[in-house]
């Protein structure tokens, strides 16, 4: 194999996963000729205009390159030679047997279809094209209708019978406004809707949809069915389900507060979605609604995570990944961005915002412990949530999560993709839910994890059916992010990316802003319908607690009814394993994760601060300090943040000297009026997401005459990361990625590593010695 090339030509090539996978499997050049002809026809038909065959073409290349680079990035590959051969795929529905033949080494876990189905579909299509000549057939290609909903095309499970019976739905029952309307399920009108909601479910779990989804092949098994008036009220399951992570920016600021209003009405959690939150949300409107977002997201951007952002939290959710675009992080372009969206998101407006890639702030799953510890500190109250995308092994990393301390871990679905997901991801990348839910369930059961850690899943929930089987497979929380867009208003146009959403949900423009009409009492109505049919199935399977139903898995079967032609080879067995451990261990959360905050430093020096905490008095600070010493200054600035808010204190009014070697993530998120000054060194992460206040580093003045500051390391990698506001002076040299996403931080600095001020929005550094790459 190393002493030839191999060059594909096809006419089925055009996609740029398509391309993809031929060269993670080998190829060396393809050549899609199909692509190629169909342009020039294009411009022969006129339906191209005002180019050559020879500049579309060149253009159609450049794409596909373009898209070809940015998968390879979201692997951590950074050149073509590495990704080829890499075979770094997943099969869902190919027999094993095939994929042994032809992709050995890639994983399937599930079986499918062998040669004798793809034979089928090959010859399918070849008779389209060559009908008997005494039929007279049209030769109208079919419509497609892969990423667009098209009649006569690709099924879709958002299409216009289900997103208008939804809307219906939702406006037909009546609630009240203010804090205290929640629905009455006993009113006329209520039931109505409710009747209503009955048809969308219908439409979305019939046969046709449990050939889209794996749910829909699974079927509940006969339980003994108990009175419905016995079942958990709405009420209380409400309370277990969350909106997704769509940031402000990805949809308006109409539509991002409309679902935080619904959300802690219903005492449910809506998510801000990487990116910040505008402070004016804290405070209550005049009828005691919040528009205050419970849920917090930390992406690798930072965009907008200050102190006072992270204590307005009752969940702080570490973006690990993204179900539907996982490793590529959020993108939002430019023209998204104007002066508000940069002001919340502490940024620069017309710029366009793209993540870093996780691994510029967490190597490891030691570095996202310390992230999980750093922002546990800042926030003691709040749950510690990772989300992770569904993929081969996932139940390994969430496993490495648990033992990390977080509280709550989301396992995140390739279906969705609300506010643009880019094309070449929304079809090819991430697995089912199910998938990554049960192995998440059977490895943290097996390894005695699952009593201590939440689990949550999301990835194109709409149904009661839907989060029934959800927690038999192990989930005790649930997401939602398109279903309730559909409810406010969406129509699914699929435009989320360019910013004309005709109905003012995803997009910046005043005046599609003006359109959006949508309510917080719908996003209510559409979560309390799939809480009462949630409830209709838990009586029928004869559980009276939601609770109960978790990690169940013995109450699912496969659907031998369903015997289509392309489903017959498929073995869902690997998702309705009982996990070993199933009958000793816990198989949801009973306790509650120790972070160990007893032994911080911080105690002391909140107590030493009492005067300028409680009086704003100035107050001076003298101790030594170890690198046992972690997150020093973190839980005094969510203290000075919670009284003081953003402003937090004047400058200086809390002087800490240091002595020593600090321990990582000193003066991580430290607030406005805090200043550290440390004789010694210090470990990574110093100044991480740094919000304001001060950090001084210098050598010991004990020191040989003859030492150079500018030759010797003063501080570890990751210095700055995220920070948003301070001054940072180091009297020596830093490691590498030093100030990555900084939005307003100042730093001096003796000399830096590799990839320093990489993703920087704003403020200023200073580097008086050499830089690395």
């Amino acid at each position: 194999r190393t002493q030839t090339g191999l060059i594909i030509e096809s006419g089925e090539a055009r996609e740029v996963q398509h391309f993809a996978l031929l060269i993670g499997y080998g190829a060396s050049a393809i050549n899609p000729y199909l692509a190629f002809e169909s342009l020039s026809d294009m411009i022969q038909q006129g339906i191209l205009q005002n180019t050559t065959a020879y500049e579309a073409e060149k253009q159609f290349i450049k794409a596909i390159s373009k898209g070809l680079l940015k998968t390879f990035a979201k692997m951590g590959i950074s050149t073509l030679q590495s990704y080829r051969g890499a075979q770094i795929f997943e099969a869902i529905g190919l027999s094993r047997e095939l994929v042994k033949q032809y992709f050995t080494g890639t994983p399937s876990r599930l079986d499918g279809v062998g040669l004798d189905v793809i034979e089928r579909e090959a010859l399918s299509r070849h008779r389209f094209a060559y009908p008997p000549i005494h039929i007279a057939e049209s030769l109208d290609l079919e419509p497609g209708g892969q990423y667009q909903w098209r009649r006569h095309g690709e099924y879709h499970q958002y299409n216009p019978e289900t997103v208008s019976s939804l809307q219906l739905a939702v406006r037909q029952a009546s609630v009240g406004t203010g804090k205290q309307a929640l629905p009455n399920l006993e009113k006329e009108s209520w039931k109505r809707g409710f009747k209503t909601f009955k048809e969308f479910t219908k439409a979305a779990n019939d046969t046709s949809e449990g050939l889209a989804t794996l749910r829909g092949l699974l079927k509940f098994k006969a339980g003994t069915p108990v009175p419905i008036d016995e079942v958990e009220k709405a009420e209380e399951i409400v309370k277990r389900f969350a909106t997704g992570a769509m940031s402000l920016g990805s949809i308006s600021r109409e539509a991002h507060e409309t679902l935080a209003i619904a959300m802690n009405r219903i005492g449910g959690k809506s998510n801000t979605g990487e990116g910040g939150e505008d402070p004016v949300r804290y405070h209550l409107d005049a009828n005691g609604d919040s528009r205050r977002s419970s849920i917090k997201q930390i992406a690798s951007a930072r965009f907008g995570v200050t102190t006072h952002y992270l204590v307005n939290a009752d969940e702080l959710q570490i973006k690990m990944a993204q179900g539907a675009k996982p490793g590529e992080g959020g993108e939002l372009p430019g023209h998204k961005v104007d002066q508000y969206i940069a002001k919340v998101r502490h940024t620069t407006p017309g710029v366009t915002l793209v993540s870093p890639p996780p691994h510029h702030d967490i190597y490891s799953i030691e570095d996202l412990a310390q992230l999980i510890f750093d922002l546990k500190n800042v926030n003691q109250k709040a749950r510690i949530s990772v989300k992770l995308v569904s993929e081969v092994g996932v139940g390994t990393v969430a496993a490495g999560v648990a033992k990390a301390h977080a509280d709550h871990v989301l396992i995140s679905g390739h279906d969705g993709g609300t506010g643009a997901s880019p094309v070449s991801s929304i079809k090819y990348a991430g697995i089912p839910w199910e998938m990554g839910l049960a192995e998440t369930q059977q490895t943290l059961v097996k390894n005695d994890l699952r009593g201590r850690i939440t689990v949550q899943t999301d990835g194109q929930l709409k149904t009661g059916r839907d989060v029934a089987i959800a927690a038999l497979l192990g989930a005790e929380e649930f997401g939602f992010a398109s279903a309730p867009l559909v409810a406010m208003g969406c129509i699914m146009m699929r435009v989320c990316h360019l910013g004309t959403c005709p109905v003012g949900i995803a997009t910046q423009d005043p005046v599609l802003r003006e359109r959006f009409a949508g309510q917080p009492e719908m996003v209510v109505n559409f979560f309390f319908f799939v809480a009462q049919e949630l409830r209709e199935n838990m009586a029928q399977l004869g559980f009276k607690k939601l609770i109960d139903m978790v990690g169940r898995v013995d109450m699912l079967d496969t659907d031998a009814a369903i015997s289509h032609w392309k489903t017959k080879g498929l073995d869902l067995s690997p998702i309705l394993m009982r996990p070993e451990g199933s009958d000793e261990f816990d198989i949801h959360c009973t306790g509650k994760q120790n972070h160990g905050l007893e032994e911080a430093l911080d105690l002391k020096l909140i107590h030493l601060s009492k005067a300028a905490l409680e009086d704003a008095k100035p107050v001076s600070i003298d101790t030594r300090i170890y690198n046992k010493n972690r997150t020093v200054g973190t839980m005094l600035s969510g203290e000075v943040a919670t009284k003081y808010g953003e402003a937090g204190l004047p400058d200086d009014t809390i002087r800490i000297k240091l002595t020593g070697s600090a321990g990582q993530s000193l003066g991580a998120f430290l607030a406005p009026g805090i200043s550290i000054t440390l004789e010694g060194d210090s470990n990574d992460y110093l100044g991480k997401g740094m919000s304001g206040g001060r950090i001084v580093v210098y050598p010991p003045k004990r020191l040989h005459p003859d030492f150079k500051p500018s030759n010797n390391i003063i501080a570890g990698n990751t210095l700055l990361y995220g920070a948003t506001a301070g001054e940072v002076y180091l009297r020596g040299v830093v490691g590498e990625r030093f100030a990555v996403r900084n939005s307003g931080a100042k730093a001096v600095v003796g000399g830096t590593g590799d990839h320093g001020c990489e993703y920087m929005t704003g403020g200023t550094v200073v580097v008086l010695g050499t830089t690395g790459r």
